[in-house]
């Protein structure tokens, strides 16, 4: 059986109007030193997102998202951030901002397959399946 290793996770939000602080969860950042993996997974709902904000332009709210999962997997794409390792990516992801995409506090898992986790937790905190707690 193989063993869990320990994993940082945050949910990424998207704040159309910061003064009023509403937010949708639109992805997940996971991270996992012990087994090398950062992935952010986006899913925007714009039905939601138009229903919180009619007036947000979900095109470019989308490549922001977008620009995450870039950074994510690193290399020359994602720019200057790009070419740091895979926790300091993680690090500035997640570090705190006042801007339209944010992200939660980070949290603990534990895991064995961190791309599974990461599907149970969308199914968790952004798809709002809460039919079975996540369990990778």
């Amino acid at each position: 059986m193989p063993t869990a290793s320990p994993c940082d996770y945050a949910i990424i939000r998207v704040v159309p109007a910061v003064e009023r602080g509403e937010f949708i969860n639109a992805g997940l950042i996971v991270f996992c030193r012990p087994r090398r993996f950062l992935q952010a997974e986006i899913a925007l709902d714009t039905e939601r997102l138009r229903a919180l904000a009619p007036y947000a332009d979900t095109t470019l709210i989308a490549a922001h998202l977008a620009s995450m999962g870039t950074i994510c997997r690193g290399g020359q794409e994602a720019g200057p951030i790009g070419a740091l390792p895979l926790q300091e990516r993680f690090h500035w992801l997640v570090a705190p901002r006042s801007t339209m995409i944010q992200t939660s506090p980070v949290h603990p898992a534990l895991s064995t397959d961190p791309a599974k986790l990461i599907q149970q937790l969308m199914q968790w905190f952004v798809y709002i399946d809460r039919s079975s707690p996540p369990q990778a």
